[in-house]
């Protein structure tokens, strides 16, 4: 398997996890989604904004262009129709701009500057790679609050989605 197959993989796998969550997410009660939470980020709806707002920084960083974020969290989330739209769209921009790399543009090392200040070097590939990891860790946490509110979380590990919806002729 190439770098390349993976890449395309995985940002297809957390885009079918985000959708699955987001579904599940708008069957709960409107309570239980905007309800602070003693949770990482405060409760979903904060989580949700977390994701999108990290999603456009490391989209900045990936495109050399000023993402215009001071901060990685809003105190001013959204509702959830605006968060799924924007966690969707930015999906859609991840898994077509995997599409697009060879293993040269993958190997390419950025120069960047985090949000707190600091600088940082990475690889597109590693990038790609932790925008995916970072959303699985989040829905972890989306799936601990569906437990404290008494719900069930969706399946969506990554051996579910490659059970139910992984196609590999879709990686061209």
């Amino acid at each position: 398997m190439s770098a390349i197959r993976n890449i395309k993989m995985l940002m297809r796998y957390s885009k079918w996890a985000n959708d699955m969550m987001l579904v599940a997410i708008s069957g709960l009660p409107t309570e239980e989604f905007v309800k602070r939470r003693p949770a990482a980020l405060g409760g979903m709806t904060f989580t949700l904004a977390h994701i999108d707002i990290v999603d456009q920084i490391w989209r900045g960083h990936l495109l050399g262009k000023e993402h215009g974020f001071s901060s990685r969290t809003s105190e001013t989330p959204g509702d959830l129709e605006t968060l799924s739209y924007k966690i969707q769209e930015m999906d859609e921009w991840y898994v077509h701009y995997a599409d697009t790399m060879s293993e040269a543009l993958l190997n390419e090392k950025i120069k960047f500057s985090f949000v707190d200040g600091g600088s940082g070097e990475m690889t597109r590939g590693d990038m790609l790679i932790h925008i995916c990891n970072h959303k699985t860790f989040h829905r972890g946490h989306l799936a601990d609050m569906f437990y404290q509110s008494g719900f069930k979380p969706p399946s969506i590990d990554l051996p579910v989605y490659m059970r139910d919806a992984f196609r590999e002729s879709e990686l061209g």
